[in-house]
């Protein structure tokens, strides 16, 4: 007879939460943002303003790469903001979006599709830049 299994002893393959987004780690960040902390009021607020353009590129990037069937994933994918700590999430936060990480990284019967790791791959080039922009116009 067979033997059902149970969910506990199940992990996700990525740690152990469920989310619905790709996690970057940047090395030396704790060092960079008490640089930030000292940084004038002016050129953090010109950083934001990168950060939150670059952000929304991120998001129009990914609702354009996204495989629409319901138009669900493409129509939920936010981005969440911590101005203090000039910090931006990308991803999908509903629990009906949780197959976004089976469309992303694929399962042992699907293949990926990528949308969100491309977009934010894409935008890497591009932040420098942004943030030169603004911190200029900021000092000027």
């Amino acid at each position: 007879m067979a033997r059902r299994r149970s969910g506990g002893g199940r992990r996700h393959p990525r740690g152990g939460g469920r989310s619905s987004g790709i996690t970057v780690t940047i090395h030396g960040l704790p060092e960079l943002r008490q640089k930030l902390e000292q940084l004038p009021t002016e050129v953090r607020a010109a950083c934001f303003r990168a950060l939150k353009e670059s952000a929304g590129a991120i998001v129009d990037g990914t609702k354009g790469r996204v495989k629409v069937d319901s138009a669900n994933l493409q129509g939920s994918v936010k981005a969440r903001y911590e101005n203090s700590k000039l910090r931006a999430e990308i991803g999908w936060w509903d629990r009906d979006d949780r197959y976004a990480i089976w469309q992303e990284f694929g399962t042992r019967k699907m293949p990926a599709n990528p949308s969100l790791g491309p977009s934010l791959e894409e935008e890497k080039r591009r932040l420098p830049e942004r943030l030169k922009r603004e911190i200029r116009k900021a000092t000027q």
